[in-house]
């Protein structure tokens, strides 16, 4: 023992063997019964005991414990930073402004193929188409929200307006409010224009939306979201904003311009909604929606969309380059 303190640092004599003992396993310190203390003493000698045996204990795992609930505390900090979302973010969220563009694209591109084939443009029909349009697109969102929630789909998702407003009756009575106004617009413009044809296309569109999401459809569970979202922004919704920029007088053709130009809008908007599910696939599959990422998994999903964005940029490439004629204008209603 005497060897063994003289290997002691100079200092605090005390708290040097202190801290000795604490490093020490095979020391263990005892204290002395009092031959009166009986029970109560023996209690409270083997609690000195496991105190004892508890702090040597601490103190050996200190800095290993003062490094885990550091980061502990980090981590919990960061959780409770990111679980606190403002009401102004979440409303943001919940109105998904880039979502619209499924709205503005369809309806530019028709309205482009038929000025490049006619010459005429009208603007009162186009914003009116638009605004038919946003509102037949917070429709589908709204009452989206409103299904998913049934479902429980949405049950971890904060920014569901279901969520939000706090009310179910009210969100799928605005949303279906919102369809009738935006079909009445384009039933407007299709009398307008003297094309019950594209008011057909129009609803085919939106009947796509309805078995989408809607009871007792809802074929998004099955896996067949974005074929349906495929047919409606493109060759329906696509082909009939061409249609309904036509004269009264006569009809636009159906040719290869519009065409392709639909099938590009459709492999577009399909896409968009695929890459729409990576942050709720966890939750899509508790509830049974099998959508194609769900299915492929989220690592199979990113390389499926790497692949589709270089096959639109190579699409885009080839009707560019089968094309320079049309493109530049030397020729007139005809396209590939």
């Amino acid at each position: 023992m005497a060897a063994t303190l003289c290997h002691l640092n100079h200092g605090s004599g005390l708290k040097k063997l202190n801290d000795y003992l604490l490093n020490c396993p095979n020391i263990t310190r005892s204290y002395q019964l009092s031959p009166l203390s009986g029970a109560a003493g023996t209690r409270r000698y083997y609690n000195r005991i496991c105190i004892r045996k508890l702090e040597v204990e601490r103190q050996k795992g200190s800095k290993c414990c003062f490094s885990r609930c550091r980061a502990e505390l980090w981590d919990n900090t960061y959780k409770e930073e990111t679980d606190y979302i403002s009401r102004a973010t979440l409303i943001w969220r919940a109105i998904k402004l880039p979502i619209y563009s499924v709205a503005l694209v369809p309806l530019t591109v028709g309205s482009a193929a038929a000025y490049f084939h006619t010459g005429l443009y009208s603007a009162r029909r186009y914003f009116v188409l638009l605004a038919s349009s946003i509102l037949i697109i917070t429709w589908l969102n709204l009452s989206n929200d409103v299904y998913d929630f049934d479902t429980g789909a949405d049950k971890n998702k904060k920014e569901s307006v279901v969520n939000i407003v706090g009310s179910r009756t009210g969100t799928i009575v605005a949303a279906w409010l919102l369809l009738a106004l935006g079909f009445m617009g384009l039933t407007w413009v299709a009398v307008e224009a003297a094309n019950m044809r594209s008011l057909f296309l129009l609803a085919s569109a939106v009947t796509c939306g309805y078995i989408y999401q809607c009871p007792p459809f809802r074929l998004s569970y099955q896996g067949l979201g974005e074929p349906l979202c495929f047919a409606a922004f493109g060759p329906f919704a696509t082909t009939a904003f061409y249609l309904l920029q036509s004269s009264t007088s006569s009809e636009l053709p159906i040719t290869g311009t519009i065409f392709s130009g639909s099938l590009l809008v459709g492999f577009t908007t399909t896409l968009i909604l695929f890459c729409s599910h990576f942050h709720q696939v966890e939750d899509d599959r508790a509830v049974s929606k099998m959508s194609p990422l769900v299915r492929l998994g989220t690592k199979r999903g990113s390389q499926v969309v790497k692949v589709a964005v270089i096959t639109l940029y190579s699409l885009l490439f080839a009707l560019v380059s089968l094309c320079p004629d049309s493109i530049s204008g030397k020729t007139s209603g005809q396209l590939c």
